[in-house]
Parts: structure tokens; sequence; C-alpha cells
């Protein structure tokens, strides 16, 4: 398997810093984020998901903590929008060119609105999907918000 991908790609073109970190994927864990922490020994507040959603219709990328949800309040308002939903899983793996599991915020086919959990300052490094199931990667937030243009917010329920 090879630990290249369009996010690491960007982020080395970049010269950003960051650590992979891949694991065991179980296709069957309930929830991939929580796994990920389990199975690489992180904490799951440290190990970050990232969630393709549409606020008013249009896309937007979100990365919050593994063991929190989204508020689809705070979202909207965000991105300065109305009402946010989750976007269906075919949307978003055409949209970023990633297959559920395994989608990270660097190098997503289309450029879409980010932002990022403010609870990822707490942290020297957060995890992060790398772009593909089974691989994280370690990056400095402040890196990760520069890499994937995100704006920090309060995202969380």
């Amino acid at each position: 398997m090879s630990h290249t991908t369009q996010g690491t790609l960007l982020l080395s073109k970049l010269g950003i810093a960051f650590e992979l970190h891949p694991y065991d994927y179980d296709p069957e864990a309930p929830r991939i984020g929580l796994h990920a922490a389990e199975a690489l020994g992180i904490d799951p507040s440290q190990t970050f998901k990232t969630l393709m959603a549409e606020v008013d219709g249009k896309p937007v990328c979100v990365v919050i903590p593994s063991d929190a949800e989204a508020s689809m309040k705070k979202l909207a308002a965000t991105f300065g929008g109305k009402s946010a939903a989750m976007m269906k899983v075919p949307d978003a793996e055409r949209l970023t060119g990633y297959k559920v599991g395994g989608i990270g915020p660097f190098g997503q086919k289309r450029k879409v609105p980010t932002a990022l959990d403010e609870t990822a300052e707490l942290y020297d490094s957060i995890y992060i999907n790398a772009g593909q199931r089974g691989l994280l990667l370690a990056i400095a937030p402040a890196d990760a918000a520069k890499a994937a243009d995100m704006r920090v917010a309060d995202l969380t329920a």
C-alpha cells in the first residue's frame, strides 16, 4: 500500500511538516475516527474526522474531534448560511476524490470552504486522515489550517 495521497503530495509541495501513522482499517467499525484513535493509541479528542456537508446546498468540509458530533446550526453560521446537512456518501466521494473512511481535508479534488474545530488549538499536533483508509497524519493545527485554508471555529454540538 502506497502512503502517497493527493493530501500528502499537497503538504509536501507546500513544505509543511507531517508524520504518517498507518493503522489497520476496519470497514465494519461503527465510527472510523474512534477506531483509528484506538488502533494508534491516541486520545480521540486529538484525532480529527473530516466530514463533508452542505450549507444552503453548497459543499463545505469540516474537521472535528472524532469523539464529537458536528452542530448543524454552528456549521451553517460558520459558513454564513441558514441551514446545514451532511453530504450523501456518493456526493462526498465524487467531490473529494477520496473514499469515505479515507476522506481528509488536504488535496481534495475540488476546493471547498473548510473549517477546523477550535479545540485543535489545544494540541501541539493533531491527527487527521491523510486521504486513504487506514492512514492518519500528525500535523500542527496552524499548519493544517494553512494547508487547507481552514477557518477555525466552534463546530461541535
